[in-house]
């Protein structure tokens, strides 16, 4: 992407290399944590969903008290990444990847137009809770979190959550539980300043090292590629150093935890620029700051990583990296599809034993490990970057 009105501030650069370490190391900033609303009060965080979703999600997220809009909205960008248009391999369709029998019975007509379109984002979100609350009603005498059961209840179905009482001991579930629940902080609209990464600094001295270095579309700083970067592959290089990875492409990064207000931007945050600025899957660069209102960037072809500006036309918003957020999201394939996200070392599932005839069987989609991959939001291009690397 070339930055309008960022050039290199060749004279602000040296008081930008001095000044953002002070921030970080002084610590100009003492955050408390991000508490977040409870249950279905919680609001969605400006710009993670598209401004089309917004009112619907925020509406059916509230629809019982086991769920929330940002809980809603994590589960919808892990099935599909707000695409309506997504189908899986095994058959699972629309935004909330529904399978046709399970559509079936919990499809729901959000938009009150008379039909139940599994195709129709509207009805595909309202479905989504409505399934949600029945799988919670189903698990509702088992004690713990209502949430995670619930949670569980959707990856291994509800029996295996009432046989034991809670989460079953399956890794891939006890996974998705903590990745949903991890993703839906990245939904949330804080309540309280966002609680200041550990790691920034880390990354931030990573990025300057690579100050200089000229930029190449897809790049990852390969030794077969002169140690070269783009944009999203300095970001993910940067905070690799410091233990945590991000997925490759920009939108995807934006996920990676919390999203700090243009006044609580502090050095390390990932800034982000889309081309339409109610839509998060338009992101097409993004970058690390620094302070002062600069960050490290690389740009475009022709140019080197150097000190940006970030009030641009195209500034969408920021993401403070955590690890949680980071590990919880699912990867991207080269083709766009998305897949849901592992941990080292998890395993599938086992096998629930099936439900007694006088129990409801387990309704739940397939275990992530076993849903096919599904189509995302359109990939971003722009000038220097390609669909599967900005």
């Amino acid at each position: 992407m070339v930055l309008r009105k960022g050039g290199t501030a060749a004279a602000a650069a040296g008081v930008v290399a001095v000044g953002f370490i002070g921030l970080v190391t002084v610590g100009t900033y003492a955050a408390s944590g991000a508490p977040q609303q409870s249950a279905n009060r919680a609001a969605l965080s400006p710009g993670t969903v598209p401004a089309a979703y917004q009112a619907p999600i925020q509406q059916w997220g509230s629809l019982c008290p086991e769920i929330s809009p940002p809980m809603l909205a994590a589960q919808l960008y892990q099935e599909s990444g707000f695409d309506p248009r997504a189908q899986s391999g095994v058959g699972a369709q629309g935004m909330a990847q529904f399978m046709p029998g399970t559509w079936a019975t919990y499809g729901t007509d959000g938009n009150n137009d008379g039909r139940k379109d599994v195709w129709d984002p509207m009805d595909a979100i309202a479905s989504a809770a409505t399934f949600d609350c029945a799988l919670a009603k189903d698990v509702a005498g088992v004690p713990g979190d209502r949430q995670a059961n619930l949670l569980a209840a959707y990856n291994a179905g509800p029996y295996a959550v009432t046989k034991y009482n809670g989460v079953p001991p399956y890794k891939e579930t006890q996974g998705y539980v903590r990745n949903i629940q991890a993703m839906a902080r990245s939904f949330t609209a804080p309540t309280a300043p966002v609680e200041v990464s550990q790691q920034s600094s880390g990354a931030i001295y990573f990025a300057q090292t690579k100050l200089g270095t000229p930029y190449l579309w897809g790049g990852e700083g390969l030794p077969s590629q002169n140690g070269r970067f783009d944009c999203s592959g300095l970001t993910q290089a940067a905070y690799a150093s410091v233990g945590i990875t991000l997925p490759r492409v920009a939108n995807d990064q934006w996920y990676a935890g919390p999203h700090p207000s243009r006044d609580q931007l502090r050095p390390g945050d990932l800034v982000f620029w889309a081309t339409d600025l109610t839509d998060p899957r338009s992101i097409h660069h993004v970058g690390i700051y620094v302070g002062g209102g600069y960050m490290i960037n690389a740009p475009h072809t022709g140019a080197v990583i150097r000190y940006d500006k970030i009030d641009t036309r195209e500034y969408i918003g920021a993401t403070r990296v955590t690890s949680d957020g980071a590990q919880a999201l699912p990867g991207r394939n080269a083709d766009g599809s998305i897949t849901a996200p592992s941990r080292p070392g998890t395993t599938a599932p086992e096998s629930p034993t099936p439900a007694p005839a006088n129990q409801p069987a387990a309704a739940a989609p397939a275990a992530p490990t076993s849903r096919a991959a599904v189509a995302a939001g359109p990939a971003p291009t722009g000038p220097g970057q390609t669909p599967a690397k900005n």
